[in-house]
Parts: C-alpha cells; sequence; structure tokens
C-alpha cells in the first residue's frame, strides 16, 4: 500500500473510533438516572422501622429476613438497619415515620391506620372476608395493590405486601364465653375493623401495640386479647395470663402486613435497587406465612400438652351476631368514606367469584379429607 494511501486509511479509521466513541458518550448521557450504570458504586442505606418488637418471631423476623435478602442480592448496594417498636418511634408511628421521611421503610399492618386513613383497613383483614390466598390473588393478580398504592399515594407512601399470618385465633380470654351476653362491657384489645365490630355487639376494643398486651392482660386493664395465634401468643406469654383460648379467627381471616416505603426514597433507587426492594417483597411475603403454617401447630399442641390450656370454639351464636354486625360496620364505612366505597366494591366482587370457585375446590377438599 502507498504511503499517502495508508495515511489516510488511518485517518479515516481514528475518525470513525472517534465518531464512535462521542456516539457512545452521548447515548449514556442520554439514560434515565435510575439506570444502574450511573452510579454503580454508590451505597444507600436506610432505616426500616416496625411495629413489633425487634426479631419477634413471624412479625418480627421478616423485615429482618427482608434486610438481608436486599443486601444479599444487591451485593452490599442497599443496606437496611431495622429498628423494633419504639427503638426509634413507636409501633403506630410507622407510617408518620415514613411518610416525613424520618425512616426509608417500615413494616406494619395497614388497619393501624384507621385513623388516618379508613379505608386502609381493607388492606389488611376484613371479618369473616378472603383468606390469604384469596387476598394475595386480589393484591397481585386484581386491583387490590393497585388500589392501595393510589390510597397511599397523597402520603407519599408506597405499599407492598408485607407477609400473612393466616388464620388467626379468636383470643384469649380471661372468662368463658357463652353467648354474646358475655361480650357485654368486655375490654377487648382488638384492632381494625374487628374493634368497630365488637363494640358493635356490646364489647369495649381496646388498642394496643404488641409489647403492651401482656402486662395489660396479667393486671386486668384487658379482660381479653387477640393478637395472632399460637406461635406468637405462647411467645409473649398469654397463656399465663389468661386461661380460656377460642377459635375460629373470625375478625382476621388472613390477615395481610405491609412494607411501606418513603415514594422520595425509592424514586432515588437505581432501578435494579427498586426491582430487588420489590422482589425481596414478594419472597417475605409467602415465607412469612410458610412459618406461621411451620410453627403454629407445633405451638399449640404445647399449649395443650405442657400448658394445659384449653381451646374453645366460639358458640355459633356469638359468631351469628358478629357476622351481622360485620355487615352494618361495612356498611356504615362505605357511606362515610368514599374511598372505602370504592375500595370495598372491588374487593367484594373479587371476593363473591373466588370465593364461589373455593367452594368446590379448597373448601370441598377440607370437608373430605
Amino acid at each position: 500500500m502507498k504511503p499517502v494511501l495508508r495515511l489516510f486509511t488511518l485517518f479515516f479509521l481514528l475518525c470513525s473510533l472517534l465518531m464512535l466513541q462521542a456516539c457512545s458518550k452521548s447515548d449514556q448521557a442520554s439514560q434515565p438516572n435510575n439506570d444502574v450504570s450511573a452510579q454503580p458504586d454508590k451505597i444507600y442505606k436506610w432505616k426500616l422501622v416496625t411495629s413489633w418488637p425487634k426479631n419477634f418471631p413471624g412479625l418480627g423476623k421478616a423485615p429482618e429476613t427482608f434486610a438481608t435478602y436486599v443486601n444479599e442480592m444487591s451485593g452490599g448496594r442497599l443496606q437496611i438497619t431495622v429498628y423494633g417498636a419504639g427503638e426509634l418511634v413507636p409501633g403506630f408511628e410507622v407510617f408518620n415515620a415514613v411518610s416525613s421521611g424520618s425512616a426509608e421503610m417500615g413494616h406494619a399492618g395497614a388497619y393501624y391506620w384507621k385513623g388516618k386513613i379508613p379505608a386502609a383497613p381493607i388492606f389488611s383483614a376484613i371479618p369473616f372476608g378472603m383468606n390469604v390466598t384469596e387476598m394475595n390473588a386480589w393484591l397481585h393478580y386484581g386491583d387490590g395493590l393497585k388500589l392501595w398504592r393510589e390510597l397511599y399515594a397523597p402520603f407519599g407512601v408506597i405499599p407492598f405486601a408485607g407477609g400473612s399470618t393466616g388464620v388467626q385465633m379468636a383470643g384469649w380470654f380471661k372468662k368463658e364465653i357463652n353467648s354474646v351476653e358475655d361480650l357485654q362491657g368486655l375490654k377487648m384489645r382488638i384492632p381494625g375493623l374487628g374493634g368497630e365490630v365488637f363494640k358493635q355487639v356490646g364489647g369495649l376494643p381496646v388498642t394496643l401495640t404488641g409489647g403492651e398486651i401482656f402486662t395489660s392482660l396479667q393486671t386486668g386493664a384487658i379482660d381479653a386479647t387477640e393478637w395472632v395465634g399460637p406461635y406468637n401468643d405462647r411467645s409473649f406469654g398469654l397463656h399465663k395470663a389468661a386461661n380460656y383460648y377460642y377459635h375460629s379467627g373470625w375478625h382476621e381471616p388472613g390477615t395481610t402486613l405491609e412494607f411501606i416505603v418513603n415514594e422520595e426514597a425509592f424514586n432515588a433507587l437505581p432501578g435494579d435497587l427498586q426491582k430487588i426492594v420489590e422482589v425481596a417483597t414478594r419472597a417475605v411475603n409467602q415465607d412469612m406465612l410458610d412459618e406461621y403454617t411451620a410453627a403454629n401447630h407445633k405451638a399449640l399442641q404445647q399449649l395443650v400438652e405442657e400448658d394445659s390450656i384449653e381451646v374453645r370454639p366460639l358458640p355459633d351464636d356469638v359468631l351469628a351476631a358478629l357476622k351481622t354486625a360485620t355487615e352494618q360496620v361495612i356498611a356504615q364505612a362505605r357511606n362515610e368514606d368514599e374511598d372505602f366505597d370504592r375500595i370495598y366494591a372491588s374487593y367484594e366482587d373479587f371476593y363473591k367469584k373466588v370465593k364461589r370457585y373455593h367452594a368446590l375446590s379448597e373448601q370441598a377438599y377440607y370437608n373430605n379429607r
């Protein structure tokens, strides 16, 4: 090749390389801020506040598991420190802390925000409503999650399903419950719509965080309490403060817990870390139910065989009265709050359809096995 031609060829190749490099830089600059390539080495540190005692079985374990999953999947780029109820904020202040940005994340139950957001309890537990399988289906394959996020959006909070206890027990009572009359004037720790229903039949609902329950029951400040089920109830020592343990859990048939995230903090994450948060919540949502399913039957056996606790069903007339009261409470809530009415319409439509199918499948199987 002649020297002149060789120089021209080299000049052409150099120009081409410079043009390609310039295009590459332009393409990178046009990428959104949430592209992981923008800040691949940045470390994000979040605080996660909860409504539960630190590391408490089930409820308290779930946020710790979540933090571990996120740390491992992100290679340490998103580090989450979990705080139990009262360590940074009281258990009932979790929503406010996340909304204000004083904590990036929280783990609690939506029915705790009933005073602030009347429709919030729909996303936790409806008395005589959907079980955990049905609730998860409505949230993730119906309109549930979309409606939930619309409800929380004015507060700058993004909700995710954060675990379920499954069907809860009806609770611990210091005296026998033989009829509806035995509920009159009875002081019971019971939150959310269940508390409104209990009030409707003559009881006196009391709202307490988990850490306050045992002392209140032991000292007589309350006459009864629901908490979760054998696994958690025995851990709290509730069998040492009350003699009668009743089922079934009419008030919380498949209680959904929630992870809530500050919207500004979430939007500041790169896209891959946002996806890690989402996937980790879905994993913990299932893991908590698995833990309760595995642990409740063992704890119940210990309560009966080692602690000599008598487990009883609530009388039929009591359950009938509670069911009638539930219909009245929901009707009133729909009349008083537009969001409640709109969201419950979706919940009810899904519930009616899935209940018909489950009558032929799950319920029929339970009856036959």
